[in-house]
């Protein structure tokens, strides 16, 4: 395993996500390089950093000069302090927005864990030439496949002729349950779409991005869809409204 695989694992390997092999081939690597130690204590303290939320105040240089334009402004003529007043209220707005933005900007970078769940097991899927547990172009031999390993039934559609061809399925494990991941190709990009039950019947698709990959998600009769792909997001827009038009 090279320094490109660990840091491309980062996130999974920080979070927890990855198999025990790959733990340990990544546990490893890190032993042995410190450029990779470094880059992975670093993101350790920028998690435990938002973790624990941020917290900004006032720089001491900042409230002097608060506290010396309210001081000036006492003996000034109307005018200046007028102007005085102006500053005061910039630099009290400043230290507003930066106590207010900042716990959003933190809610923000930990916001949707699942999405990057997902977008870590599809790269997973192409590092480890592990991309499908049965290869076929035919749902008729893929769905089936499925049965007794799953606790439903994943719909398999046929896109082939829309340009985005079935290439096979395995079996995932995300969000602490065993999931159905459909693989479509799209020339030479690779589209993994991720299927489990959902208690809700239908939703829109929702799109997001990820370390360069896009991600789409929606629900549909039950069962919710999760397509990642470094695909463009109009074309991986595209393949969803396939997929929900079904066969």
């Amino acid at each position: 395993m090279n320094c490109d695989d660990v840091r491309r694992l980062a996130d999974a390997h920080h979070d927890g996500e990855l198999d025990l092999l790959r733990q340990m081939e990544v546990d490893e690597h890190l032993r042995q390089c410190r450029a990779c130690a470094a880059v992975q204590e670093s993101h350790r303290a920028l998690s435990a950093a938002l973790g624990a939320g941020l917290h900004l105040t006032a720089p001491p240089s900042l409230r002097r000069r608060v506290r010396a334009a309210l001081k000036g402004s006492v003996a000034a003529s109307p005018w200046s302090r007028v102007r005085s007043l102006q500053w005061v209220g910039v630099g009290l707005a400043a230290i507003a927005l930066a106590l207010v933005a900042g716990p959003m900007l933190s809610r923000r970078l930990q916001a949707d864990p699942l999405a990057q769940e997902l977008v870590s097991a599809h790269i997973r899927s192409l590092m480890a030439t592990h991309l499908t547990d049965v290869a076929s172009s035919d749902r008729h031999t893929v769905k089936p496949w499925f049965a007794g390993k799953l606790d439903f039934s994943p719909p398999v559609v046929d896109l082939s002729e829309a340009g985005f061809p079935l290439a096979g399925g395995r079996l995932d494990y995300v969000g602490h349950r065993p999931v159905a991941a459909l693989v479509y190709r799209r020339g030479e990009h690779v589209i993994n779409l991720f299927v489990w039950p959902s208690s809700e019947a239908s939703s829109h698709e929702t799109i997001r991005s990820r370390q360069g990959y896009n991600v789409v998600s929606w629900s549909q009769d039950g069962t919710s869809h999760w397509a990642v792909s470094d695909l463009n997001a109009m074309e991986l827009r595209r393949f969803a409204s396939l997929v929900q038009a079904g066969p």
